[in-house]
């Protein structure tokens, strides 16, 4: 359970120092000097690479270690199509009471509140996280994690664009609408418009 713990830890830091630059794309992750920083052995750190590797994160280069991996239109629209689909199914095999669609209202009430990049792009994920949390499929909910885990860092540095939640923020109040009317298909349809907007808009971002 203790390395579980300091798994999970070791992974959520490498993904904040994704998200606030100080990771970048091509740069060695130095496992010695990232033992030392964190005060923890090199087992938890290396699960936790492993973890981020799965999800293409990071990867294993030879002679050299993990590195952050480079971005690409073409796994951008892979991923982003995936969890679509992914979470259609996942709403499609749920089951919503009243307090599941208030949590949602919540949600994107802190989602609209939230001031920095960072938080507000958190708080989009953990509204997605709700979303989806009554499915049965826990295999199901185990490759969307893994797959957001990977969207994380595709996002990072575009929060700072008041265009890039404007149009998500619409489409989270119709799916919360669909969902309390008891109208999957719909909430299903605008869910997927909500990734494609998010899809096009990392797109106009990535130059490869």
């Amino acid at each position: 359970m203790q390395t579980l713990i300091l798994r999970n830890q070791v992974k959520s830091h490498l993904l904040g120092q994704i998200q606030n630059g100080k990771l970048q794309v091509g740069r060695t992750i130095n496992l010695a000097l990232l033992s030392r920083q964190l005060g923890v052995s090199v087992t938890p750190i290396r699960e936790a690479l492993s973890q981020l590797e799965q999800s293409r994160v990071i990867c294993a280069v030879p002679n050299r270690g993990f590195v952050v991996t480079q971005l690409s239109k073409k796994e951008a629209k892979n991923i982003y199509e995936t969890v679509a689909q992914l979470e259609i199914m996942a709403v499609e095999g749920s089951q919503y009471t009243d307090s599941d669609i208030e949590a949602l209202r919540r949600q994107q009430i802190r989602l609209q509140q939230s001031h920095t990049p960072l938080k507000r792009l958190e708080a989009r994920f953990d509204f997605h996280h709700i979303l989806v949390r009554n499915c049965a499929n826990t295999v199901l909910l185990q490759i969307l994690e893994d797959l957001k885990t990977r969207l994380l860092f595709y996002e990072q540095g575009y929060g700072n664009d008041a265009s890039f939640y404007e149009n998500v923020d619409n489409q989270n109040e119709a799916i919360i609408h669909a969902i309390a009317e008891n109208n999957v298909p719909t909430a299903a349809l605008i869910l997927k418009m909500n990734w494609m907007v998010v899809l096009e808009y990392v797109e106009k971002q990535l130059t490869t």
